[in-house]
């Protein structure tokens, strides 16, 4: 799980990491915690570190600029939040709109997460040859919005790491489908 916010050291946000890489970074000085959960440490052997939420590196890590995030199968499950778009259940895989086998591409536009069910059901056709409806279409994240949704933010957890992440315009609310195109 990727649930650790690391900030560069100009504090703008930069990626998620996992909670064990988050403490062994600032077990190595490389970083350091910025805000943490609240009543909860890791404890070893001589030594207790909260529990980070938002993690500074030390040194400035140059970037470079990028106008959407790049696509991944996980990224596409973020994005959709791990609900299936033709059912609305749990989703646990990618389904390409425009089959692979058929000159379809990996990319934001083309792909969707599904339910293991409903991604054998369409098989190797477009949903309209399979008779199956999207409940939400496809969108292009920008790389704060992936940030956002790598996070796995609700309610009161965004609010708190709000005054850390830029504002994300039309970033979909969780819970409220996107209307199909």
């Amino acid at each position: 799980m990727r649930n650790t916010l690391v900030l560069n050291a100009s504090y703008e946000p930069l990626t998620t990491v996992s909670l064990q890489r988050a403490v062994v970074l600032v077990l190595q000085d490389k970083a350091v915690v910025e805000q943490a959960h609240p009543l909860r440490s890791i404890r070893g052997t001589g030594v207790a570190v909260p529990v980070p939420r938002v993690i500074r590196l030390q040194r400035y890590v140059r970037v470079p600029f990028r106008q959407q995030a790049p696509w991944s199968r996980r990224g596409v499950l973020a994005r959709d939040q791990h609900i299936c778009a033709y059912c609305g259940r749990r989703a646990t895989t990618v389904d390409h709109l425009h089959p692979k086998s058929r000159g379809g591409a990996d990319s934001w536009l083309n792909t969707v997460a599904a339910c293991a069910e409903d991604n054998q059901r369409k098989a190797d056709r477009t949903p309209e040859q399979a008779g199956m409806k999207l409940l939400r279409r496809p969108f292009v994240p920008t790389p704060q919005a992936s940030l956002m949704l790598a996070l796995g933010l609700r309610g009161s957890e965004a609010r708190e790491l709000a005054d850390w992440l830029p504002p994300v315009p039309g970033l979909p609310v969780p819970g409220l489908p996107v209307p199909a195109a």
